[in-house]
């Protein structure tokens, strides 16, 4: 039984550090651009020619 208990607290843990990391991230404007990811396949790169 105390087991579970511990398994339970470890998986709350973690959940929570996700949690404040994933809250981290969208305050710091980590998703702030949608638009660009799904162009980005569209430009051209600069091709550097290997000899």
């Amino acid at each position: 039984m105390s087991a579970i208990i511990v398994m339970i607290a470890v998986s709350i843990a973690i959940a929570l550090v996700f949690l404040i990391a994933f809250l981290w991230a969208s305050f710091n404007g980590q998703y702030e651009d949608d638009y660009t990811p799904s162009i980005r396949m569209l430009w051209d790169d600069k091709r550097k020619d290997h000899k």
